[in-house]
């Protein structure tokens, strides 16, 4: 009995190659818990797809991926002179966003990242005099531009990106190879189109593995199915029933994500109405489980146990009964599975 993650493997393969098809030069990203996957699986996968770089968060994951993977491997987290070393093959490239990182990697090989509009990592205009001199000591692989996911202020995003080719072009410096990420093939294309001579390598993630969400399914087994009446004391607490129907005891708990919810930016007034209304039913101990039932996403009896959920299913649904699996509504990157499942 467990949390499964069920697969269309054909389906969610063929979501691969045609991201591939639509971005030349992909760079596929595998980090944090391998997009609910693990990182030996997606190691696997872009093997097959015949990828020659693939991207890590950190150095601890590039430690574990050299194992699982032959190709090169590429750092995202910038270096900082005062992280612990980490022993790493030659084929690992290192991202840097300070001259400072630059001139702390001698010898090695780098992606420098800009500042963009994300504000996060990144060498600014500024600085590039200072860089140009920083990187006769490294390889340089190319400059990477990280960019926001939303322009709620109507900008564009291959107009950021040509700001900053033109930037470096003006400082002398090379423009053999730019990744770049969270952008569509057409605005890749524009790119390759005004500026023939520049290699772009996407970097993709979360569209690569999760793009097609219908290829795949999380469901949780139902491990037993206790009758309840109104105001029955149960769980933990010893809370009082809401209505007759049952308590289903299902495989998904804290240990598996269950529960987990990342916070969400909200735009315009129904999601917010939405997110009023479901702070207000938490102050009285009832939030919605990630669990489906009968058609219907069902309530937490309780807050989930480490390794299992207990749902309250009114009377008015079909009954469960221990062996049924129910379907899990769950963000793949807060998630572990038990075991996934190909079909």
């Amino acid at each position: 009995m467990a949390l499964t993650l069920y697969v269309n493997t054909e389906r969610w393969r063929a979501h691969q190659r045609s991201m591939c098809a639509n971005f030349p030069d992909l760079v596929p990203v595998c980090k944090g818990n391998g997009y609910g996957f693990g990182h030996e699986r997606l190691a696997e996968e872009v093997a097959m797809l015949g990828c020659d770089l693939l991207a890590v968060g950190t150095t601890y994951e590039a430690m574990r991926m050299k194992d699982m993977f032959s190709g090169d491997l590429l750092v995202l987290t910038p270096y900082r002179r005062e992280e612990e070393p980490v022993p790493l093959p030659s084929r690992v490239v290192r991202s840097a966003s300070t001259v400072d990182g630059v001139y702390g990697l001698p010898g090695s090989r780098v992606v420098v990242e800009v500042m963009s509009s994300m504000k996060r990592h990144g060498v600014r205009p500024g600085e590039l005099g200072k860089l140009r001199a920083a990187l006769e000591d490294v390889r340089l692989e190319g400059f990477a531009i990280h960019l926001p996911l939303d322009r709620t202020d109507g900008t564009d995003s291959v107009e950021e990106v040509i700001g900053w080719m033109d930037q470096l072009r003006a400082a002398r410096l090379p423009l053999d190879t730019m990744f770049v990420s969270h952008l569509t093939a057409n605005e890749l294309a524009r790119l390759r189109q005004q500026f023939p001579q520049t290699r772009f390598r996407a970097r993709i993630g979360t569209r690569l593995w999760l793009g097609d969400h219908d290829s795949m399914e999380y469901r949780g087994s139902v491990l037993d199915v206790n009758e309840v009446v109104k105001g029955e004391r149960f769980g933990y607490r010893q809370t009082k029933s809401p209505g007759d129907g049952w308590l289903a005891v299902v495989s998904g708990g804290t240990s598996h994500g269950v529960g987990l919810e990342a916070p969400k930016a909200l735009h315009g007034l129904t999601p917010r109405a939405k997110g009023v209304a479901r702070a207000g039913l938490a102050t009285v101990n009832r939030n919605l489980s990630p669990f489906v039932w009968d058609g219907k996403q069902r309530w937490f009896a309780e807050p989930p146990h480490m390794q299992v959920s207990i749902v309250f299913i009114p009377a008015e649904a079909r009954a469960p009964k221990p062996g049924d699996e129910m379907k899990a509504i769950l963000r793949h990157t807060t998630t572990q599975f038990d075991r996934l499942v190909d079909r």
